[in-house]
């Protein structure tokens, strides 16, 4: 019987991405080698890196004329001090959305000025703040979708100032005007594929605007010139990654992708408004269709619906602890049989009462 896994990353990804993952550790493509024991130099991993660079390119609808696609390591996290290592320069404006946001505002303290332009914190980030950058900054910073309080940013500004945006838990999950940003970065272990790598999308213009002595580790120019290939990238990641941008063009591409999370999330937050038995955490205009977040109205019933989640086979729905009660991550890959299931159950539950 199928597991229905909620977790908000790593996450699921499709069954056959799985699959040909498995056979490529034993055989890469009929060579008789392991893809994880051939050199990242070789033929056949470049040909991997080169199509998964200018794959996502072609998901974003961007041009490599105009931007570089790079595979580095050490996560969002690291990116946190990245774009500040190498562009802030005077003053950089933040806007302040969550958990991640304020890492990143952290980061970016260590290498200049930092203004918050727009918060959410005093309402526990249940809403997307508005905000002003008219103001001259080196570049505007936020975060398109936040994992634990389930809100979503639904517009991005056209602005002189460049935009940095950390799309790790909505990459490929929705059509956008990607051309409106100049730095996009995304761990790849919630939309696009295993933990141990992260996509980096740069405006080439940036790259002649670095600052000066940043490490070559820290260096976006060098790992443009190198081609993602400064330092052993992480192979395994890298290539099914590749294997699940296949897919998604293989289904039609994100504006496909996207019809079906919006599915999936209507499912979900129907039911949420409908049951009286739970509430959302989120402002309804600014809910996530990746993390739909909500709770109890009642904690009597805690014991009896959690029950029922296990006999259903639902796993990983429990909410962060900054906000509690449960959430429930429907990144790309779930099927909507999935987010049924759950209904199903919190609509059981209320048909007890």
């Amino acid at each position: 019987m199928k597991i229905h896994n909620f977790c908000a990353g790593p996450s699921i990804l499709p069954a056959e991405v799985f699959e040909q993952a498995s056979n490529a550790v034993i055989d890469l493509n009929g060579s008789g080698l392991s893809l994880l024991e051939i050199s990242h130099r070789s033929h056949a991993f470049i040909e991997i890196m080169d199509e998964a660079r200018d794959l996502s390119l072609e998901l974003l609808g961007l041009s490599g004329k105009d931007y570089t696609a790079l595979f580095l390591q050490g996560g969002a996290s690291s990116q946190f001090l990245m774009v500040a290592y190498n562009f802030l320069k005077n003053e950089a404006a933040y806007l302040n959305t969550g958990t991640w946001s304020k890492k990143a505002i952290k980061e970016a303290k260590i290498f200049g000025d930092v203004k918050v332009v727009g918060s959410s914190e005093n309402e526990n980030f249940n809403h997307i703040p508005e905000y002003d950058i008219s103001e001259k900054f080196d570049y505007f910073h936020c975060t398109s979708n936040n994992t634990i309080f389930g809100t979503q940013i639904n517009s991005f500004p056209s602005t002189d100032t460049p935009v940095f945006c950390d799309m790790s838990s909505d990459i490929f999950s929705r059509v956008l005007d990607f051309k409106k940003f100049d730095i996009i970065y995304a761990g790849a272990q919630k939309n696009l594929g295993p933990a141990g790598t992260t996509l980096v999308v740069i405006k080439n213009d940036l790259l002649e605007n670095i600052n000066e002595n940043v490490p070559s580790m820290m260096n976006y120019k060098v790992h443009a010139e190198k081609s993602s290939m400064f330092n052993t990238p992480p192979v395994f990641a890298i290539y099914v990654s590749l294997l699940n941008m296949r897919w998604i063009k293989k289904i039609g591409g994100v504006s496909a992708i996207e019809e079906m999370n919006r599915k999936k999330s209507d499912m979900i937050y129907s039911e949420i408004d409908l049951n009286p038995l739970f509430k959302g955490h989120a402002k309804k205009i600014d809910r996530s269709m990746m993390n739909a977040t909500f709770n109890l109205c009642d904690d009597n019933f805690k014991e009896s619906f959690e029950s029922m989640l296990s006999e259903a086979r639902i796993t990983a729905l429990a909410g962060h602890r900054s906000v509690g009660g449960y959430r429930a991550s429907m990144y790309n890959a779930m099927g909507i049989d999935s987010v049924k299931a759950l209904v199903e159950v919190m609509s059981e539950l209320e048909s007890k009462i």
